[in-house]
């Protein structure tokens, strides 16, 4: 007996974990919101570039996002002259080894922009996705602090571009050298702390999501999350913890009165500083006498300076000690953009958005190409869950696109398909989206179930008689659904010939304009109603 012959295995379509399938709809919302974004940008004096999805895992170097996975984070493989490349994390890394590697043809201070998917090799969870799209604004080559405010201005002015009104957003800010100076203060001096330093800042940055309760667990023995996940803290001791605790609440930023004195910014008019310098300490260390904690509030005490002369501060940008962002190569001043409303979760409750996007200086990165100092600094907007936050706010995707004009085929000969062709590219150019159908034309019926589905507004119509009279009838579909509602009787249905008109093929694209401009003022019309 012969072997039946086994079926072949079907093949099962699966996405894989951390990654999404993107509809019209989510397209063009991020195209809309870019396209704003791109728009300040420019006017700030920005110009694009693009770099590769791929990069030279070396040139990533150490700074990378999850630490705790197998590989670093990332997605990786070895290329064919066994070098290791990995898909990028971040769209800074990119723009360092672009500088570096071009750095005599370029001009400094080198102002661009891009837009693009970043890739992240961590465990999904909900909201929490391996590719997302992030749009990144740098300045290389700017050393002063009047850089790092330009940006937390453009973070603001981008907000407020996308339709996000003032005290519904905040951008936060802080500085890396303020941070080092406490890190040194609870104890975490030397190369043999530099991953509990990190292991602090990653707890400090986790405060918006998992608040102070959450943020000691982190800085003590560790967290376990809602899936029973355990993620390792730093390991402080308790009086430690209570210092850094200390220093996240915001009321502890103050500015002196003009009476007052900062040691270290004697020429300063009102200077900055957590609680008072002087007095101020940690475990017993005055970290105000720390030549980085210093020159950290000295740049702070300039930024806030410059964003209240341009009127940005107060309501738009805000000092805050909470503010920390988590990547290692951060060197100076950071900022992040905070909305505040409060939306609803996936469980029904009702919590604060959060942070949208940030960044800060990182002297550093381009530098380990050149072997000389590279002054940089920028930041990055989470395409994606800023989406997300503009939905909620109904700022985006407000604006429906209209459905393409269908024009139905009713001979399938080459001349009458070649007419109907016609047809549609007459409307194509005049700017009428427009197609027409291409599935089995015999079964009409089908058709109109197409252009429903579709949501198409009109359909256009041409049989033998209408070709040899030189005619089309043209078909309001929306206006037909509207007095489908009013009219019962088959018989008077076809009696009325609803919302249908029969014009001249010369007549076409005018007669489809003016029902098209029709149906835009009912929708119109409908909205202010609805306001």
């Amino acid at each position: 007996m012969s072997e039946k012959t086994k079926k072949p295995q079907k093949l099962r379509a699966r996405l894989p974990r951390g990654f999404v399938d993107r509809e019209a709809a989510d397209i063009r919302a991020v195209n809309e919101m870019t396209a704003k974004i791109r728009e300040v940008y420019e006017r700030y004096g920005f110009d694009p570039v693009e770099t590769p999805l791929f990069e030279y895992t070396d040139a990533l170097g150490k700074f990378l996002p999850d630490a705790d996975r197998p590989n670093e984070g990332v997605f990786s493989l070895m290329d064919d002259d066994e070098q290791w490349m990995s898909l990028r994390y971040d769209l800074t890394a990119p723009l360092a080894r672009h500088v570096a590697e071009n750095f005599n043809e370029i001009q400094l201070p080198y102002r661009t922009y891009r837009a693009g998917y970043v890739f992240r090799n961590e465990k999904p969870g909900p909201g929490r996705f391996r590719q997302f799209m992030q749009f990144d604004a740098d300045s290389v080559g700017a050393p002063g602090v009047q850089s790092d405010a330009e940006m937390c201005m453009m973070m603001a002015d981008t907000m407020e571009a996308l339709g996000i009104k003032r005290g519904d957003y905040v951008i936060r800010v802080n500085n890396r050298k303020v941070l080092d100076g406490l890190l040194d203060a609870i104890g975490l001096v030397g190369d043999d702390s530099m991953n509990r330093r990190l292991m602090v800042l990653r707890a400090m940055d986790k405060l918006d999501k998992f608040g102070t309760d959450g943020v000691r667990l982190l800085l003590g023995k560790g967290r376990k999350d809602e899936s029973g996940d355990f993620t390792k803290g730093a390991e402080l001791g308790a009086a430690a913890i209570d210092v850094v605790i200390e220093f996240l609440d915001p009321s502890s930023v103050t500015v002196n009165r003009p009476d007052q004195t900062l040691p270290g910014l004697e020429n300063a008019k009102g200077g900055l500083l957590w609680k008072q310098p002087d007095t101020l300490t940690f475990n017993e260390v005055r970290i105000s006498k720390s030549a980085a904690y210093m020159d950290g509030l000295r740049e702070l005490n300039q930024i806030r300076e410059l964003v209240e002369a341009a009127g940005y501060m107060g309501d738009r940008i805000k000092i805050d000690p909470s503010c920390v962002r988590g990547l290692e190569y951060y060197t100076g001043p950071v900022y992040e953009a905070e909305l505040t409303f409060d939306v609803t979760n996936e469980k029904g409750e009702k919590v604060v958005f959060g942070s949208v996007g940030g960044g800060g200086r990182y002297d550093g990165l381009v530098s380990r190409f050149m072997g000389q100092p590279v002054p940089a600094t920028g930041f990055s907007i989470g395409v994606s869950r800023l989406m997300t936050a503009l939905k909620n706010l109904g700022k985006l995707g407000a604006d429906e696109v209209l459905a393409p004009v269908l024009v139905t085929v009713m001979d399938g000969d080459v001349e009458s398909v070649g007419r109907y062709q016609r047809f549609t590219q007459a409307l194509r150019n005049e700017g009428i989206r427009a197609e027409m159908y291409q599935g089995n034309w015999k079964k009409f019926g089908n058709q109109l179930k197409y252009a429903d589905r579709r949501g198409s507004p009109i359909a256009i119509i041409q049989g033998g008689d209408e070709r040899a009279q030189g005619v089309v009838q043209i078909k309001d579909l929306i206006e037909g659904k509207r007095l489908s509602g009013e009219i019962t009787d088959n018989a008077e249905w076809r009696e009325a010939r609803v919302a249908q008109e029969v014009v001249s093929e010369a007549e076409l694209v005018a007669k489809v304009r003016e029902i098209l401009e029709a149906q835009a003022e009912d929708r119109r019309r409908a909205k202010q109603a609805d306001v």
